[in-house]
């Protein structure tokens, strides 16, 4: 079973959004058969039996036992993954462009940096997984609480430098071998939790590197940002 699976193909991200459906993959987290699930569930076995092969078919679901009882094969499958993800991709007409309007103060710009990061990833790690190589990504994630719109402010153009010299220095546009990699940093106020209406909150600060990344969420203690980072073997 996969951490994590990324959905390309409109069928199968139809398919993951029934709600009955993404009910029975939240249940094959653990290996089980249909009547297993309809007890689990509180649904006709006839009903998780369709659902089931429906999820097959795309393989978001995988049989990974039959067992003999009496004159009756029971199935018993599993989901493919422990969390999935839809990629961008599955909307190509209509998915955010980055270049469409690029404006670093634009929350919608944002998102459609955000949009393609997933889509980039999404694509490596598919590919990766046929190919049976890891990706090598960095990601970054840290929670910084500004006292003001100013620091706020200020911390935005000083890591905007930061990130430009790295580039500037790093950047080799005729290295023989030479393979691109892309950067996206991001910096957004932390939606308030439910139920919890209180006013204000942090900052969240994301960055990711190589071909698209992936930022871990973290905890921060004693008001530090904590920061962490991944590489994992690069496939060629």
């Amino acid at each position: 079973m996969l951490d994590v699976a990324v959905i390309e193909e409109p069928a199968a991200a139809e398919a993951s959004l029934d709600p009955i459906r993404a009910r029975i993959l939240a249940a094959l987290a653990e290996p089980g058969s249909a009547a297993m699930l309809a007890t689990r569930l509180g649904l006709p076995r006839q009903k998780v039996n369709y659902h089931l092969k429906e999820l097959e078919r795309h393989a978001l679901v995988e049989l990974v036992e039959e067992r003999r009882k009496g004159n009756v094969t029971e199935r018993v499958y599993r989901a493919t993954a422990a969390s999935y993800v839809i990629s961008p991709s599955v909307l190509a007409g209509v998915s955010p462009d980055p270049a469409r309007a690029p404006d670093q103060l634009s929350a919608r710009w944002l998102l459609a940096l955000g949009s393609r990061l997933v889509q980039e990833v999404g694509a490596l790690l598919t590919g990766g997984s046929r190919a049976g190589r890891r990706v090598a990504t960095f990601g970054i994630d840290a929670q910084v609480r500004f006292a003001s719109a100013a620091d706020r402010t200020a911390f935005a153009e000083e890591l905007a430098q930061a990130v430009a010299a790295l580039v500037s220095r790093y950047h080799d546009e005729s290295a023989p071998g030479g393979r691109d990699h892309r950067v996206v940093v991001g910096l957004h106020q932390i939606p308030a939790k439910r139920p919890d209406t209180r006013a204000g909150g942090g900052a969240g600060a994301v960055a990711g590197a190589d071909t698209g990344a992936v930022a871990a969420p973290q905890q921060v203690e004693d008001a530090r940002p904590t920061v962490t980072a991944s590489e994992q073997e690069d496939p060629r």
